[in-house]
């Protein structure tokens, strides 16, 4: 398929996914869960989660890696009536391949620096005041799990 066609399919898909707003409106319910998973499209949170569309937040990241303005943003959800943040990294990752992998990392150098900040932009989220305290009176469970690429299996890593 050439560009154009593929940007007319997704056109066709979108036209047709919209439509059901017209049959079933959203609601003003806020998301209970957040799910903080790679962009790899083989990573399916439907699929992995059950129906995601009206109960999760789902926060596709490069890797996983959560930056400055996305921590922002889960404090926002967490204000807002979320109750359960999952870190997800998966197997088969191809940042995490490039990360360990020195000539790939001079062509990536941004994503190697973020890779290597993943532990510390999760404990600066943690950290912070409102999500500390969340935790603390047990209004909010932050959960790790590594999913499996070939059959969309969690597997709890710990938190």
């Amino acid at each position: 398929m050439t560009p154009e066609q593929v940007w007319e399919e997704f056109l066709k898909q979108n036209r047709m996914a919209s439509s059901v707003r017209q049959i079933w409106p959203r609601t003003a319910r806020h998301p209970l869960i957040v799910m903080v998973t790679c962009m790899d499209a083989r990573l399916d949170t439907s699929e992995i989660a059950g129906d995601t569309r009206r109960y999760y937040y789902v926060l596709r990241l490069a890797s996983s890696v959560l930056a400055p303005k996305e921590e922002d943003m889960l404090e926002l959800a967490v204000a807002n009536g979320v109750k359960v943040v999952v870190f997800t990294t998966h197997t088969d990752c191809a940042a995490e391949k490039m990360a360990s992998n020195p000539a790939e990392r001079t062509f990536y150098p941004d994503l190697t620096t973020a890779l290597a900040e993943r532990e510390q932009r999760l404990a600066e989220f943690l950290a912070r005041p409102r999500i500390r305290e969340s935790l603390e009176r047990h209004q909010l469970i932050v959960k790790r799990v590594r999913l499996d690429t070939s059959t969309d299996r969690a597997i709890h890593e710990g938190g």
